[in-house]
């Protein structure tokens, strides 16, 4: 694969996952206790070979960048031309910031050719997925496409102003694009399922350097690959869908962790009796950063113990956590977390360094790190009095608890 460079794109806003991207990018997002949201693109590169990476970043991005010089530049060696690079915006051509996915590669197209690949491999860095890259790249080189998509198969109910939905033929060749469409063209024999594609893509290197010089001369371009690249180049150019499988015979697993809900939904399929995502699969590890911290601890003796029992039932506990004498189900608790005698969580997510008081009860949150909970808390159980306290809550009435100084003084908003 040393003839192919991975670019991963990691320099979103991330909007509509605020406030957990107040201080953070997208792709540095905690994600199922141990983990960040990039660690799943990246993982995928090493299991599928591609060892030359370049992480474009643009917003917020010193989490990120701590985050892959602790936990990721130890697993490869520059000498054997293995690395990963983060490559904040240059502005070589344009003082501006990324306008698109398609114009950040294009103000890249300098740092890229230095490292003179035959393929480019584009990829999101804010999906949760896993997913062998390489048998991708070979029904490219096999097909001589100029251009691959990666494809899912969707529900149209569920594809409509989501996703980009591709037309195929019959050797997979694609003939249509829409970008978002309201309503998506169904697969021809099944009306319900449509072609979606993923945001990644496979380019011959010349090729997607002579598009993207061609797409940044043309008027009203939005510099973005699923509204102005690929709808330009299917009619003249070879153009192929990739059909996202999984070899265990099991649905394939991606998501799109855009929205609050949505990375809640992703993070709450994890603690699952049986999981889509495996975390455990040994044959496709997901690699990231941890700190070297003690286990986690369950504290039952002391008090009256008919009550106080440290127990968490159906649920991710990561290093340095102690549950003490409180009651834990269905939710994820990240490393050094602290759930003290009699308090309840349920259906939650807490960040790392979390502290819960005493008699506290939580329901349905996500909660930033370093938060300290005082007693007698309740969240989740009034939505209405969770948004006079000035706490975020999605469409589907998760709480969502920012980091803040003082969360003391936010519960004093309430009446």
């Amino acid at each position: 694969m040393k003839d192919t460079l991975a670019v991963i794109l990691a320099g979103g806003r991330g909007e509509r996952l605020d406030p957990l991207t107040r201080d953070r990018a997208k792709p540095a997002v905690p994600f199922g206790g141990a983990y960040r949201i990039i660690d799943f693109t990246l993982s995928n590169c090493l299991n599928s070979g591609l060892m030359r990476m370049m992480l474009l970043t643009q917003f917020k991005s010193m989490s990120l960048d701590r985050h892959i010089d602790l936990g990721w530049r130890r697993f490869l060696c520059r000498d054997l031309d293995q690395f990963i690079d983060i490559v904040p915006p240059q502005q070589r051509i344009d003082r501006g910031w990324y306008e698109g996915t398609a114009d950040a590669v294009y103000q890249n197209i300098y740092t890229i050719e230095k490292e003179n690949p035959q393929y480019v491999v584009i990829l999101a860095g804010d999906h949760i997925y896993k997913m062998d890259y390489a048998r991708m790249l070979e029904s490219h080189i096999e097909r001589e496409a100029d251009v691959t998509i990666g494809v899912f198969h969707v529900q149209v109910d569920t594809a409509a102003r989501q996703f980009g939905i591709m037309e195929i033929d019959a050797s997979h060749r694609v003939i249509g694009f829409e970008e978002k469409p309201e309503h998506p063209k169904p697969i021809p024999g099944d009306e319900q399922y449509c072609l979606a594609s993923m945001g990644i893509y496979v380019f011959r290197a010349d090729f997607l350097f002579e598009q993207l010089l061609e797409d940044a001369n043309r008027p009203n371009s939005r510099r973005d690959f699923g509204r102005d690249i690929i709808p330009a180049i299917i009619d003249q150019h070879r153009v192929y869908a990739f059909s996202f499988h999984n070899e265990t015979g099991r649905p394939t697993y991606w998501r799109d962790v855009g929205t609050l809900d949505a990375y809640y939904a992703a993070n709450m399929d994890l603690v699952s009796v049986e999981p889509a995502l495996n975390l455990y699969d040994q044959q496709w590890p997901i690699r990231t950063y941890q700190r070297v911290l003690p286990p986690p601890k369950f504290v039952f003796r002391g008090g009256d113990q008919s009550q106080r029992i440290g127990q968490a039932l159906d649920s991710i506990v990561c290093s340095g956590c102690v549950v003490s004498g409180g009651s834990v189900h269905g939710s994820i608790l990240g490393s050094q977390v602290r759930i003290n005698s009699f308090s309840e969580v349920n259906d939650s997510l807490l960040f790392d360094r979390v502290n819960v008081g005493r008699h506290c009860r939580i329901r349905r949150a996500i909660i930033d790190k370093d938060i300290d909970i005082p007693e007698r808390t309740e969240i989740g159980y009034d939505l209405e009095k969770d948004r006079e306290r000035g706490f975020k809550i999605t469409d589907k009435g998760v709480v969502v608890i920012p980091k803040v100084d003082d969360l003391t003084e936010m519960l004093r908003r309430a009446p």
